[in-house]
C-alpha cells in the first residue's frame, strides 16, 4: 500500500530569528501546515533574548541561558535553516538576496531582524564604536573588554556609553558590576574603572516618568558613573569622544546605544518604510506596499499603533504573526492585532535588583529582579522544551493547501521534468553568488552539459589514468545549498586520498515531491552548492540524473586524473612512519544527537564548518611532505579505514587515543550512549585491536567507530617529516590536524592495532 504524501506547493520564508519569529516557529511546530515549506534565514545559529542580555553583561547568565538555539527550534518546526546574511530583496520575482548563497524564492515572506543604533552622519572613525546592535557583534566586543580586564586588572580602563535611554543606563550599571567583580577578585582598586555616560537631553530616560528619571540619576551618581548631560556627541576617534560643546573625554572603549535605525536594503527593495527606514505594516502586520510581505519586532512600524522599539511588543506579536501567516497561505481573512498602549518596564540595576516603570509609577526592589528572572527563564524554557503536541498535529491532507497525492510514477516516470532541469541549469549559469559561476575551462571534456547528447564524453590525457568514485546519501542538513557543498566535498575526498586531480562529476539527486516550481527551487539550491565546490576544485559537472522521492538525497560520481606512479594507496604504509589526521571526528554522533534533539547549535555549526572545508589543499600538502599512503575517513569510522590500511600494507599501528581530535560535544553525546546507526556494524573492527580489554572503557573509545561525512584524510608520512607536515597543515587552515599514531613492524605475521590513551 502506497503512503499518502503532500506536495510542497508554497514557500514561507522567515528572515531573522527575532522574538516574534521564534514564537511563530514554535507554533508552526505545534500546528504544521501541510504543503508549506518553511525556511528560516538567519545570520547566526542562535538568537539573543533581549530581556536577559543585561543580566548576561552583568555576569548573572551564561550565553547559552540567554540565547535561543535555532537548530532544535527549526527542526521542531519542520523548517529549513539557512545561515547567511540577507543583503536585499527582489520583490518582482519574490526572491531573498543573500551574501553567500543563491537567491531564495518565496511565496510569502516575513521579516524580523531587529534594529541597529542610529549613528550620526558626521562620526569620525566608525571602527572606534561598539554598537549595541546587532547584538551578536556587541557581545563579541564586550567579551573582548571582559577578557582584557581579566588579563590586565592592574591597568586602568575607561568606558564611554553614548545614549542615556533605558538601554544605555542599564548597560552602564551592568557593565560596571561585571568589571568591578573582576577587579575585586584580582584585589585591585575599583577606581581602576571609570565609566562615562553621554546624553544629549537634560534628563536620562526621557520616555519614563519623573521618579524613574530622578532615581536613576541619583543611582548612577552614587555609583561613581560620570554623567555628561546635554552633551551631543559629534565625533568619535579611537580613544576619544568629542562633544558639540567642546568637551573631549579619553576612553578605551566606546559603546553606542541610541535611537534605533533600519538597514538600507529594505527601502531600496521598494518596501514602504517610515522616516527611519522601518517597514510600515498594517494592523495585521502586513506590509503596506507588498501583500506578500509581513514584518514584526523592531523592524516593523505599525502605522496605526506606533510604539517604542521594545522586546515586549515583539513577543506579543509572535502569535498574531503566526495566525496571519497561516491565513495568508490558505487565502483566508486576516485578523487585526492591537498592541497594548502601556507596558511594564523592568530595568536592571546591575546588582540583583530592578526598577519597575509603568506610566506614572516607579519602584525598586530585589523582588522585582527575581520576578523578572522568573518571567525570562519561563519564556526561554518554551524553546528548549520542545515536545510535539500530537493532538494539534494535522493528518496528511487535513486543511492542506493542495490535495494529498497517493500515487507518483516510478521508473523513468519519476524523473524531474526536462523543463525544470533546463531552467535550473540556466539559472546557475547566470548566477553571480559566491564564487564565479563560470565553469573552469577543461580541454579534456569533449561533451558535457552544454550539449543535448545522451552522455558525457571525457578524454584522458596521455600518460594519465582515470580515477573514479561515487558517493550518495540522504540530506543530513536542512539547507539544500549546504548539503550540496557537503556532498561534493565528501565525494571528492576519495580523489584527494589517491592524489588525483578532480576533472568532472555526474550528479544523482532525489528531490522531495513538490509542484514544479518548488522542485526547481530545491534543485537550484542543491546544484548551486555542489557546483560551487566542484568549480573551486577546478572540476565541472558534466551530467546527472534526477528523480522525485519522499526525502532529499544527493550524490556524485567524481572523475579524477592522476599519474599511475604517483597514486596514493592504502597499501603504501611502511614501518617507522607517523599517521596524520586532517579533521576531527564526531559528525556521526553529533547528527545522531541532533535527530534526538540533544545537540547544541554551536556543536552542529562547528561540525558543518569542518565538513565544508575541502581536503584538496591538505592532499597536496601531504604529498609535498612525502606521504606514502592515504585514505579518507568516512562511513567505516577511523578504525575501520585504518584497519583497511593496516591489512593492505601489512604493518601494525600504535594509535594514540588522546591525540585524536574530536568535535565539541561528541564526547558528551557518546557518554550518553548516542551513536550513529552504522556504529554497531563498525564495531566489527575491534577484532584487530590487540589490547581491547584495556581501552574499550575509555570515554573516547566509541568515537573510533563513528562514521564521518566529509571527514578528514588519514595519511602515513615519514617520521622525520611528520612535525613539519603537521605545522604546514595547520598553517593552511587545518587547525584540528594532528599526529595520532605510528606504524610498526608486524609481530608474528599478524597486522594489529595497539591503542594508548595517554600523551
Amino acid at each position: 500500500m502506497q503512503q499518502e504524501f503532500q506536495l510542497i506547493s508554497k514557500d514561507l520564508v522567515l528572515i531573522g530569528g527575532g522574538h516574534a519569529h521564534a514564537i511563530a516557529l514554535r507554533l508552526f511546530g505545534m500546528q504544521p501546515l501541510p504543503g508549506v515549506r518553511l525556511t528560516l534565514i538567519s545570520d547566526g545559529w542562535d538568537t539573543p533574548y533581549s530581556g536577559m542580555l543585561p543580566g548576561y553583561v552583568a555576569g548573572f547568565y551564561s550565553r547559552e541561558e540567554c540565547h535561543i538555539d535555532l537548530y532544535p527550534l527549526t527542526q521542531f518546526a519542520g523548517a529549513q535553516f539557512y545561515i547567511d546574511r540577507v543583503i536585499g530583496l527582489d520583490l518582482v520575482n519574490n526572491r531573498v538576496l543573500c551574501a553567500n548563497r543563491p537567491p531564495v524564492a518565496f511565496d510569502v515572506l516575513s521579516i524580523d531582524i531587529g534594529s541597529t543604533p542610529q549613528l550620526p552622519q558626521v562620526l569620525g572613525d566608525p571602527t572606534a564604536i561598539i554598537a549595541a546592535k546587532p547584538v551578536r557583534q556587541f557581545l563579541q566586543r564586550w567579551q573582548q573588554v571582559v577578557q582584557q580586564v581579566s588579563q590586565n586588572p592592574q591597568r586602568p580602563i575607561r568606558l564611554a556609553i553614548i545614549g542615556g535611554g533605558a538601554g544605555g543606563v542599564e548597560l552602564a550599571l551592568t557593565m560596571q558590576h561585571r568589571l568591578q567583580q573582576i577587579l575585586q577578585a584580582a584585589q585591585q582598586p575599583l577606581s581602576q574603572l571609570s565609566l562615562h555616560l553621554f546624553q544629549r537631553d537634560a534628563d536620562l530616560l526621557p520616555n519614563h516618568n519623573r521618579w524613574v528619571r530622578q532615581h536613576f540619576r541619583q543611582l548612577l551618581t552614587q555609583r561613581g558613573i560620570h554623567l555628561h548631560l546635554q552633551q551631543t556627541v559629534i565625533e568619535v576617534q579611537p580613544g576619544q569622544v568629542h562633544c558639540q560643546s567642546g568637551l573631549t573625554v579619553e576612553c578605551d572603549a566606546i559603546f553606542w546605544v541610541t535611537q534605533a535605525a533600519a538597514p538600507d536594503w529594505l527601502g531600496q527593495a521598494g518596501l514602504a518604510v517610515d522616516e527611519a527606514g522601518f517597514i510600515q505594516v498594517d494592523d495585521c502586520l502586513r506590509s503596506l506596499s507588498h501583500a506578500q510581505v509581513f514584518a514584526a519586532g523592531d523592524i516593523a512600524s505599525m502605522v496605526h499603533h506606533p510604539r517604542p522599539k521594545a522586546g515586549v511588543f515583539a513577543v506579543r506579536q509572535g502569535a498574531p504573526l503566526f495566525h496571519n501567516l497561516r491565513q495568508t497561505l490558505q487565502d483566508q481573512p486576516l485578523q487585526p492585532f492591537q498592541p497594548q498602549r502601556q507596558y511594564l518596564s523592568l530595568i536592571g540595576t546591575g546588582d540583583g535588583t530592578a526598577v519597575a516603570s509603568r506610566g506614572p509609577f516607579g519602584w525598586q526592589s530585589p523582588l522585582l529582579w527575581r520576578w523578572k528572572d522568573h518571567i525570562d527563564r519561563a519564556f526561554m524554557r518554551q524553546f528548549s522544551q520542545l515536545t510535539p503536541m500530537a493532538a494539534s498535529r494535522q493528518e496528511p491532507g487535513a486543511g492542506s493547501l493542495t490535495p494529498a497525492v497517493t500515487m507518483r510514477c516510478a521508473g523513468c516516470g519519476a524523473k524531474v521534468g526536462n523543463t525544470v532541469l533546463q531552467r535550473v541549469l540556466q539559472r546557475i549559469q547566470n548566477s553571480a553568488h559566491g564564487s564565479s559561476p563560470v565553469a573552469p575551462a577543461q580541454a579534456d571534456i569533449l561533451i558535457g552539459l552544454d550539449t543535448p547528447d545522451d552522455a558525457a564524453v571525457l578524454q584522458v590525457p596521455d600518460g594519465m589514468v582515470l580515477v573514479q568514485t561515487i558517493d550518495a546519501f540522504p540530506a543530513l542538513v536542512s539547507d539544500p545549498f549546504r548539503f550540496g557543498q557537503i556532498a561534493a566535498n565528501h565525494a571528492l575526498n576519495d580523489l584527494y586520498a589517491m592524489a588525483a586531480r578532480p576533472q568532472s562529476a555526474l550528479a544523482i539527486a532525489t528531490l522531495p515531491y513538490a509542484l514544479p516550481d518548488k522542485v526547481e527551487e530545491t534543485l537550484y539550491q542543491l546544484l548551486s552548492g555542489a557546483i560551487q565546490v566542484l568549480h573551486q576544485a577546478d572540476a565541472v559537472l558534466v551530467g546527472g540524473h534526477t528523480t522525485e522521492g519522499s526525502q532529499l538525497s544527493f550524490g556524485l560520481t567524481c572523475n579524477g586524473l592522476a599519474y599511475a606512479d604517483r597514486l596514493l594507496r592504502k597499501s603504501g604504509m611502511a614501518a617507522g612512519q607517523v599517521l596524520i589526521l586532517t579533521k576531527p571526528l564526531g559528525t556521526g554522533v553529533l547528527f545522531a544527537a541532533q535527530m534526538r534533539g540533544q545537540a547544541k547549535g554551536a556543536w552542529i555549526e562547528t561540525a558543518i564548518a569542518t565538513m565544508l572545508q575541502s581536503n584538496q589543499t591538505a592532499s597536496l600538502c601531504l604529498q609535498e611532505w612525502g606521504a606514502t599512503a592515504c585514505t579518507d575517513v568516512t562511513g567505516f569510522g577511523l578504525l575501520g579505514h585504518l584497519l583497511e590500511m593496516v591489512q593492505a600494507s601489512e604493518v601494525s599501528v600504535s594509535l594514540d587515543l588522546a591525540a585524536i581530535p574530536l568535535l565539541d560535544g561528541t564526547l558528551e553525546m557518546a557518554q550518553r550512549g548516542i551513536v550513529s546507526s552504522l556504529y554497531s556494524q563498525n564495531l566489527e573492527a575491534t577484532r584487530c585491536i590487540e589490547n581491547l580489554a584495556a581501552v574499550e572503557l575509555q570515554p573516547s573509545f566509541p568515537l573510533l567507530f563513528d562514521p564521518q561525512t566529509a571527514g578528514g584524510l588519514l595519511a602515513s608520512v615519514p617520521a622525520n617529516q611528520g612535525d613539519r607536515c603537521l605545522q604546514a597543515l595547520q598553517t593552511l587552515g587545518y587547525s584540528y590536524s594532528a599526529i595520532i599514531g605510528r606504524t610498526m613492524e608486524v609481530q608474528e605475521n599478524q597486522p594489529s592495532i595497539q591503542i594508548s590513551w595517554h600523551h
